[in-house]
């Protein structure tokens, strides 16, 4: 099974930026332990600051891989643009935010891909992406 994770912007800035939010790990780091906790799938890892590519990266694999777990960051709150491009693939997609959203400020309240996503992890920190791999695993051993 194959999992793509994407991350948009400011994300590779994890464990550097705004620690008392977003914590004090780095993503890579946090990436490797996800692909030994799951060694039987094949975890895929993205990064872009930019709309455009991770919207490229939707479309590259929204018919191949088995499912697709999706931070959008700021452009959760903003793009027409990501919420078209997944309505448009077939690949399930778990949106995961390591803060929650609905309890900062009221901008982030305003969510435009959620309705476009089979489910939404917000809150739990990076864990927030392992329960989104464990569901998508799960989802897929009962078809």
């Amino acid at each position: 099974m194959t999992i793509q994770i994407i991350n948009g912007p400011n994300l590779n800035l994890l464990g550097v930026r705004e620690e008392a939010i977003y914590g004090s790990r780095d993503f890579e780091n946090y990436f490797e332990e996800l692909k030994e906790q799951f060694p039987a799938h094949n975890l895929v890892y993205f990064q872009s600051n930019v709309e455009g590519e991770l919207i490229n990266k939707l479309h590259e694999v929204g018919f191949t891989a088995n499912g697709i777990v999706l931070n959008a960051g700021a452009y959760t709150h903003t793009s027409v643009a990501l919420h078209d491009a997944i309505a448009a693939i077939q690949t399930p997609v778990v949106e995961v935010h390591i803060s929650n959203i609905y309890a900062r400020e009221e901008f982030r309240h305003k969510n435009l891909i959620t309705a476009k996503c089979i489910g939404l992890i917000s809150g739990f920190g990076l864990t927030g992406y392992e329960m989104a791999i464990r569901y998508l695993v799960n989802q897929k051993s009962k078809l």
